[in-house]
């Protein structure tokens, strides 16, 4: 029997909304059996404040986050079709990544990681436009500026920005100009937000603004027999991807390949940086989730053979599976 994808690729209208309706369902199963996860994260005042006109675990709270979820999912498809990261138009990016955040209901609740991803996928556009551009200074301020924004409401994320230095390095724009250019975006909010503070609370502690808490202790126990066993099948199924994508990098353009390699260094480092600051963790879930599903889709997209429809097909099965074991994980 052979599994062909073609019509997930390319689907017609009425199968793509059907697809996107079943990944809001699988999303929506969290709230209506209410199953929820114990948020294990630390919070910053601005997304406090979020959190106080928007209470988690409410039905608003989870339709906002969704309606991040599908902004964030066409802003991804956006960045595919102008920057051509996979050298055809495909559906797959929008689907894998919106079955992976209908799966890990942990981030239902949290609209700061949701508005961090959007702002995040604004300063893609910007990176994206400086290959080989060595004097793209305007780029390199505003995509740092972008990204700065993000780390006050998830101050971690601040540590995305050397990763970005190297990914100038990569499109080969790095210069003097473009990094201090980018030096200068991150420091920009903050400075113009600490400023405004202190006008409001001259009195207020600025250790308590930036808090960087590392705690990379990590046990096993923590973590159920399932919850194992999936993070271990969606990691070899994203290392098999890596490698079938490239197999494939060969026909692509420099600039493409340049893109690619930066987008594996980019899941890598927010791996490590997951770990590090575990009590953040699931706030680097929609950035992996989004870059995890560009490099998933390369191969699926460009290699449609048995073993990729296959492997997409075990994707597919396994969350749907781990969404189901939640029911009897209590």
């Amino acid at each position: 029997m052979r599994v062909q994808l073609k019509n997930l690729i390319i689907p017609s209208i009425p199968l793509a909304v059907l697809l996107v309706g079943s990944c809001v369902v699988v999303w929506m199963t969290a709230y209506v059996g209410a199953r929820y996860s114990t948020i294990s994260t630390e919070h910053t005042s601005i997304s406090e404040g979020l959190e106080m006109i928007l209470s988690p675990n409410s039905l608003v709270s989870n339709l906002v986050c969704l309606a991040f979820a599908l902004l964030n999912a066409f802003l991804l498809a956006q960045i595919n079709n102008r920057f051509t990261i996979i050298r055809t138009r495909t559906f797959l990016p929008i689907l894998i990544f919106l079955l992976l955040l209908g799966t890990w209901n942990q981030m239902h609740m949290l609209i700061a990681a949701h508005i961090s991803l959007s702002l995040f996928l604004f300063a893609l556009f910007y990176f994206f436009n400086m290959v080989r551009d060595r004097k793209a200074s305007e780029e390199a301020f505003m995509g740092t500026f972008l990204i700065s924004l993000s780390s006050m409401l998830i101050n971690p994320l601040i540590f995305i920005i050397p990763v970005c230095w190297i990914g100038f390095m990569i499109f080969q724009s790095f210069s003097m100009r473009t990094f201090l250019a980018s030096v200068f975006g991150m420091l920009a909010p903050w400075l113009l937000y600490l400023s405004v503070v202190y006008m409001l609370q001259p009195e207020l502690d600025f250790s308590k603004v930036f808090s960087l808490n590392a705690n990379s202790d990590l046990s096993i126990s923590a973590f159920s027999i399932a919850e194992i066993c999936y993070a271990a099948s969606i990691f070899i199924i994203g290392i098999l991807s890596v490698i079938g994508m490239y197999t494939i990098t060969g026909g692509d353009a420099i600039n493409t390949r340049n893109k690619l390699n930066f987008l594996v260094f980019l899941l890598f480092s927010t791996l490590i940086l997951s770990f590090i600051f575990r009590n953040q963790f699931i706030s680097f879930l929609p950035l992996i989730a989004l870059v995890y599903s560009m490099l998933m889709s390369h191969p699926l997209s460009l290699k449609q053979n048995n073993f990729y429809g296959i492997l997409f097909i075990i994707f597919c099965v396994l969350n749907i599976a781990f969404v189901i074991s939640k029911y009897f994980s209590f």
